[in-house]
């Protein structure tokens, strides 16, 4: 029996539903549980593929700040989610040419065909278009299928063993993965999304793998179809993320950013701020999910798609790219001088941070779209909330229900708010 579930994924049976369907088709037994969506690409608000392609100069030079302002109108077209995306989150130079940029696909290729051969030697399943979902080392840390292990793998070294436990986790984990969609009934795509975790968990040798990275990857997975692109894509993703997913004995990946979110609701909404303390909601841990994974319980499939990108341009810094590929050249540059073409360049929320030289860290957009659900939610928690639990069931009425645009408006209102009281002594 296949059970649908519908926060993993959905779209909408009103207008716009059959141009979603050709891109996220939704297996036929699932339909009656997802969520309806509110997506859908409008012309003249959309980025289309057309403008897309006009944005780039003869050369190849991309003008960041007409596409950031286009897909603040209205998305990215499904069509050309994958290439703007690899775009927003610092995978490419706005500033490159044509030419740089195919240089730098090639070699990261290059280099992505290395590490999974590295990682096919210890485990030859990666890479077969098929994924493994059982252990293949017991607690004592022997192989539990030695067929399954590359010939000469060492075992005794504590990273390889670390990871080898890590694999079939990530396995159960792809099984769960947007189950609803028709592009997972594909065992080949089940474990393209396999081997490109694994292949980062060998590589991330501080957090390796943890079970929420699997629904940041699946939309990658789905866009874009080269699989070393959407690795690449994914260790961006990641880096933007990788705190999230940070977890030791005494603390969780997310615990600094439920921190910043009560510190921003005890400014902007110090009566709703106290009545959470009074719950023993104080620690905010029921927003924990929300910032985990971005929404993706919160949202269907193509919102989810559609909140990233919105989110991800009002985050935009133009320097993301000299960041993630040379952080030392990038700290030596300094910030350029904040005039009007270069704040341009950048997001509506990342520009007020430019602007107003003010710096906080775990300040990232998905903390204050937190922020903007408990302020749409405002009255019925301060009236129907007796204990911690109700605040959950009342947050988690927006499943289908959250406009993903007036959401990420609401929360450039809460951090205009904060900034502006934050000020003040």
């Amino acid at each position: 029996m296949i059970v649908c579930e519908g926060l993993w994924g959905g779209l909408m049976k009103s207008s716009g539903a059959t141009e979603l369907n050709t891109f996220y088709p939704i297996r036929p037994e699932c339909e009656a549980d997802v969520p309806a969506t509110r997506f859908k690409p409008r012309a003249g608000k959309t980025l289309s593929a057309r403008r897309w392609n006009a944005s780039f100069s003869e050369d190849g030079h991309l003008d960041i700040a007409k596409v950031l302002r286009r897909i603040q109108r209205g998305g990215v077209h499904p069509s050309i989610k994958g290439e703007v995306w690899e775009f927003l989150l610092g995978c490419y130079d706005p500033n490159s040419t044509s030419e740089e940029r195919n240089e730098l696909k090639q070699r990261r290729r290059g280099q992505y065909d290395m590490w999974k051969a590295e990682c096919q030697k210890m485990v030859p399943v990666i890479g077969s278009g098929k994924f493994i979902t059982t252990p293949l080392v017991n607690e004592e840390g022997q192989p539990t299928d030695p067929s399954l292990l590359g010939a000469g793998v060492n075992i005794s070294d504590k990273k390889v063993l670390q990871w080898l436990q890590l694999l079939h986790q990530i396995g159960l984990d792809v099984v769960r993965t947007d189950r609803a969609l028709v592009f997972y009934e594909s065992e080949v795509n089940q474990a393209k999304l396999w081997d490109v975790l694994s292949v980062y968990a060998w590589l991330d040798n501080d957090i390796g793998y943890v079970q929420g990275m699997n629904d940041i990857c699946s939309p990658l997975i789905i866009l874009i179809e080269n699989e070393a692109d959407c690795y690449w894509c994914f260790d961006r993703a990641m880096r933007r993320m990788r705190e999230n997913f940070r977890c030791s004995a005494s603390s969780m990946g997310v615990q600094s950013q439920l921190g910043t979110l009560s510190q921003i609701m005890k400014t902007v909404d110090p009566k709703l701020h106290h009545h959470l303390e009074d719950l023993d909601g104080g620690e905010y841990l029921f927003a924990f999910r929300m910032l985990m994974v971005l929404f993706r319980r919160e949202f269907s499939f193509a919102d989810t798609l559609y909140l990233w990108e919105l989110m991800w341009g009002m985050e935009y810094n133009p320097n993301i790219f000299a960041i993630y590929e040379d952080p030392d050249r990038a700290k030596t540059k300094g910030a350029p001088a904040a005039n009007d073409k270069i704040l341009k360049q950048y997001g509506k929320f990342e520009r007020k941070y430019v602007k107003t030289g003010h710096t906080e860290e775990n300040s990232a957009l998905s903390v204050f779209l937190v922020a903007s659900v408990l302020e749409i939610k405002n009255r019925r928690i301060l009236t129907e909330a007796k204990g911690v639990d109700d605040v959950v069931k009342i947050l988690g009425d927006i499943t289908s229900n959250l406009d993903a645009k007036k959401a990420c408006n609401e929360a450039l209102k809460i951090q205009k708010k904060y900034l502006s009281k934050a000020k003040k002594p």
